[in-house]
C-alpha cells in the first residue's frame, strides 16, 4: 500500500510535469519562437531542461544521507551502543518508526552543535536517517524530544524527501528552460544583422542572469510547498509522538524566538539556544520560509485536538 502510495506520487509528479513541459512546447511554437532557437528547437531544448532539471534534484537526494554525514558531522548511533541516553534515543525513534509503519528502521545520528536541531532525510523510507542536535538533547525533556522526533518520523512516513525533490525538479526544469528561451530571443533581439560577434557571450551571460532570477523566483514556490508538509508533519507527530508532546516540543521551540514568551517563562525554565527551524511571522522573508510560525503550527494543532 506505501508502495503505490510512492508510486502514484511520484507517477503524477512527472505527468504534470511533462504535461507543463508540453504545454509550454506547444504555446511557443504557436507564437514562432521556434525559429530563434538552435537546431534541435523546443522539444530538444525541453528534453534537455526535463532531465537535467530532475537529475541534479536526484542526485541531491540519492546522496543525502551521504552528505549530512560528512557535511555535518552526524554520526551514526549503533543500536547496541553501550550509553544508556544514546540508546534510548535510538529506541525512541525506532519505535515511532515502527508506529508509523516504515519498511525499514531509520539510521539514528547526533552531531555536535550548541542549535536546537534536527533534521530526517534519505532517498526513500527504507534508507533514511533522523539526526538530531547535542544543543536539542541537551536543552529539551524527554516529551519536547519525543515530539521533535515524531515530526521527523512523520516526515520520513510522508515521502516529504521524494516530494520535495521531485517539486525542486519541476523548477530546475522550469529554470533552465526559461532561461535559455529568454536568453535566445534577446541577445538575437539586441545583436546586430550585420555583426553577430560577441552574440555567444551575451547569450551565455543572459541565460546566467536569467537562470538566478528564475531560480530566486522558484524559492517561493518550492518553500510555499514546503510549508504546507511541516504542518503535515505536525500532524503525523501527534499522532505518533502525542499531540500533548507535540505542542510541547513547538512551545520549546518558539521559547527561543520569542524574547517577550522566554522573559514571562524565565522562572519557570532555562532559555534555550537558537534554533533553525522557524518560520518568519510576515514580510517578504515569510514568503521564502520552509517551516510556517510556530504560533500558527501550535495553533493548529490545538484547533484539531478539540
Amino acid at each position: 500500500m506505501r508502495l503505490m502510495q510512492m508510486a502514484k506520487r511520484v507517477f503524477l509528479f512527472v505527468v504534470v510535469n511533462l504535461l507543463v513541459m508540453t504545454t509550454i512546447t506547444i504555446v511557443l511554437s504557436v507564437l514562432g519562437v521556434g525559429r530563434y532557437l538552435p537546431q534541435g528547437g523546443l522539444a530538444g531544448l525541453a528534453a534537455f531542461c526535463l532531465v537535467w532539471g530532475f537529475a541534479g534534484a536526484l542526485i541531491s537526494l540519492a546522496l543525502s544521507r551521504l552528505m549530512a554525514k560528512w557535511f555535518m558531522g552526524v554520526q551514526v548511533i549503533p543500536p547496541n551502543t553501550s550509553d544508556p541516553e544514546l540508546r534510548e534515543l535510538v529506541r525512541l525513534v525506532h519505535g515511532l518508526a515502527q508506529s508509523a509503519r516504515l519498511p525499514a528502521m531509520p539510521e539514528v545520528g547526533i552531531y555536535d552543535s550548541p542549535d536546537v536541531n534536527a533534521f530526517a532525510t534519505g532517498p526513500t523510507r527504507s534508507r533514511s536517517l533522523v539526526a538530531v542536535s547535542t544543543g536539542l538533547l541537551r536543552s529539551m525533556r524527554a516529551r519536547e524530544v519525543a515530539g521533535v522526533l515524531g515530526h521527523e518520523v512523520a516526515h520520513i512516513a510522508n515521502g516529504d524527501m521524494v516530494t520535495m525533490t521531485l517539486i525542486q525538479g519541476i523548477i530546475n526544469a522550469f529554470v533552465l528552460f526559461l532561461s535559455r528561451i529568454l536568453a535566445f530571443v534577446v541577445s538575437q533581439a539586441l545583436r546586430s544583422r550585420d555583426d553577430s560577434r560577441g552574440g555567444g557571450g551575451l547569450e551565455f551571460l543572459l541565460v546566467m542572469v536569467f537562470q538566478v532570477v528564475f531560480s530566486i523566483l522558484g524559492m517561493f514556490v518550492v518553500a510555499w510547498f514546503s510549508r504546507l508538509r511541516e504542518f503535515r508533519a505536525d500532524a503525523g507527530g501527534a499522532a505518533l509522538a502525542g499531540r500533548e508532546n507535540m505542542v510541547d516540543a513547538l512551545r520549546a521551540l518558539q521559547r527561543q524566538f520569542d524574547p517577550q514568551t522566554a522573559a514571562a517563562e524565565a522562572h519557570r525554565a532555562q532559555s534555550f539556544q537558537a534554533l533553525k527551524i522557524s518560520g518568519q511571522a510576515g514580510g517578504l522573508m515569510a514568503l521564502l520560509s520552509t517551516h510556517p510560525p510556530l504560533e500558527v503550527r501550535i495553533a493548529r494543532l490545538q484547533q484539531a485536538g478539540q
